[in-house]
């Protein structure tokens, strides 16, 4: 807390790595809102998930019993809408084609038309209740909605928005502040110039990788198909004088699968700077300037089809557009900021991978200060230059509150998942679950094998079978409902196994606290899979900064690795033990240094349970 009220009033910037349970949220939320209250600033606590919220305005109701504050919670139109409820079809609308229809709805409404009841509700009432309740209580943003609806039937998103302005600390989702159109939108809301806002980053060590997500861009050959189906509903016009828009769209499909076809390599491969617009160049036979007629045609028709929709109350949602948006924006990104990429498999893609987070987050420099907290963002120094912070950051990594003797991590040295070595010894994969059968025979503890991969959890998953104990698997794709139903089924076992993968939902978001998880078991060293895409992530890290390894296997590799470890102790009285089965640890002592090697797994922890 000292360490955040220095960098506050030096208005500067704050990495914190401290262990989970080490009360990072109030810590930052407290010395943040003293500070606003005497010079007038506004916090903004950022999160990755909705859910991660609720904790936030837990302690803000906190810091209510002791001194008077509000604080409210923010969410998109998808969460707090309930005309989505009444209008199915507007349920998969993104946040852009959302916000055109309520728009047109609210404007309608004002002018006395058919608009949306919840808003000419809000036009009709007072909410002073609402705002009453919500400065008392400080509602989650699920009891916000429940609120409005119980008061007037009134738009929750809106009736949100209006409280904002009071509101001296705004929890939301990171896209509230990194989507340039929605900060602008929300500082608006918050009536706050960015220079006034402190800004709280919290679960940190995911921002690097939402944030190349957010500024990339794919086009697939399926999305192509689409934009030619649907250019045939608007009559399929001429873009040039030899080619009409669906032939475009087949054009670009035979391109995408051509380019696959001659650059993948396993995964992906790497598209050279110029070989798309050249391509295009060739196949129309003209010049640069006629493959920039081709695209502002399609942009112009696309934007036709969206309007048009939207006239009818529809969801103004173009193919066609979304295709030539991409190919403007493939032409025309800087080639050093960006990895031009494309996949095979059943849905070829081109994708124009973002490299630098920092076109994202590099906003963060115009705040009054921001602060970042996680429990494993080692090294920090990764972290900082990633997201472009400057180099006087204050860089803080506090020890662990938790007793040592609470946790033993050990790693064999006889086994790896090497695919190299799995290729050659035959009896490693039987050997490793025979140790596994062997753990599950002898403890009957809540146990979770975490490997680096679906696929190696594939074929390990046949050991399920062999044990009488409760089993349970995180799947690819599954549902945030049915993965909290799968750990809430876990949790509630005696002596419960779970197949998970480092990196994943259960490694890094959730609380296994007192005997909920008591020995993790990592099969295998989650390195990156060398990728096209990762190649050149790591090139671009070695020509930036000189440190491509350290900063694109390394850092990534050891937080994965720490975050499943880390599962085991939540809180004081916790104990537990992480087993890893890969020898190649020891390239980790300095990050792991607890680690130590055994030849007798089996009775160090017995020897530790004892």
């Amino acid at each position: 807390m000292e360490h955040i009220c220095n960098i506050l009033e030096k208005k500067s910037h704050l990495i914190a790595e401290s262990g989970t349970g080490s009360g990072k949220t109030i810590c930052s939320i407290a010395p943040s809102v003293e500070y606003s209250l005497k010079h007038k600033k506004k916090v903004l606590y950022l999160t990755r998930t909705n859910s991660q919220q609720k904790q936030v305005i837990i302690e803000l109701r906190k810091i209510q019993d002791k001194k008077k504050i509000f604080g409210i919670g923010m969410q998109g139109r998808k969460n707090m809408c309930p005309l989505l409820d009444d209008r199915p079809d507007l349920e998969k609308g993104s946040a852009e084609e959302l916000s055109k229809i309520c728009g047109d709805l609210k404007k309608a409404s004002i002018d006395g038309g058919k608009g949306c009841k919840y808003y000419s509700n809000l036009l009709n009432h007072d909410i002073d209740d609402v705002r009453a309740l919500a400065k008392r209580d400080i509602p989650a943003v699920e009891e916000f909605v429940g609120l409005c609806k119980e008061y007037g039937d009134v738009c929750p998103y809106e009736a949100n928005k209006l409280l904002l302005k009071e509101a001296i600390v705004i929890t939301a989702p990171y896209i509230y502040f990194f989507s340039p159109i929605i900060r602008r939108a929300l500082l608006d809301w918050m009536n706050v110039h960015i220079s006034d806002l402190i800004v709280i980053v919290d679960e940190a060590h995911n921002l690097s990788d939402y944030a190349r997500e957010l500024y990339s861009r794919e086009l697939t050959v399926r999305a192509l198909e689409l934009a030619a189906l649907e250019s045939q509903d608007i009559g399929n016009p001429q873009l040039t004088t030899d080619l009409d828009l669906s032939g475009a769209c087949n054009m670009m499909q035979n391109l995408i699968q051509s380019t696959a076809s001659e650059y993948v390599i396993d995964d992906d491969g790497l598209v050279p700077p110029t070989e798309i617009r050249e391509q295009l160049m060739s196949r129309l036979k003209g010049t640069s300037r006629e493959v920039q007629v081709m695209i502002m045609n399609m942009v112009t028709h696309g934007d036709i089809v969206r309007e048009t929709k939207r006239k009818k109350g529809k969801l103004p949602r173009s193919h066609i557009f979304k295709t030539a948006t991409f190919l403007q924006d493939w032409v025309m990104l800087e080639e050093s900021e960006y990895a031009k990429l494309v996949s095979a498999g059943d849905n070829p893609q081109l994708e124009a991978y973002c490299l630098n987070p920092a076109k994202a987050t590099g906003i963060l420099n115009d705040c009054h200060s921001s602060i970042h907290l996680s429990g494993t963002i080692n090294p920090i120094m990764e972290y900082r230059d990633s997201i472009g912070l400057p180099q006087d950051t204050d860089c803080l990594s506090l020890p662990s509150p938790f007793d040592k003797k609470n946790r033993l991590v050990i790693f064999t040295d006889d086994m790896t998942t090497k695919y190299d070595t799995l290729a050659q010894d035959e009896e490693m994969i039987p050997n490793m679950k025979k140790l596994i059968c062997e753990i599950f025979d002898k403890y009957h503890r809540n146990t979770i094998i975490f490997f680096p991969s679906f696929s190696l959890l594939a074929r390990f998953s046949d050991i399920a079978a062999e044990t009488k104990r409760d089993v349970y698997f995180e799947e690819q794709g599954m549902s945030q409902e049915e993965l909290m139903s799968t750990v809430k089924n876990f949790k509630l076992k005696e002596g419960a196994i779970m197949f998970a993968v480092m990196g994943g939902r259960i490694s890094e978001g959730i609380d296994f606290p007192d005997r909920e998880l008591e020995i993790a078991i990592l099969v295998g060293i989650p390195f990156p899979k060398p990728t096209a895409k990762h190649r050149s992530l790591l090139n671009y890290y070695d020509r930036k900064f000189g440190k491509g390894w350290e900063y694109t296997v390394k850092a990534p590799t050891v937080r994965k690795m720490m975050q499943s470890i880390g599962r085991l102790l939540r809180r004081e009285s916790d104990r537990g033990v992480a087993l890893i089965l890969d020898s190649r640890i020891t390239q980790f002592k300095n990050e792991i240094p607890e680690a130590s090697i055994t030849e007798k797994p089996i009775e160090d922890i017995e020897l530790f349970f004892n």
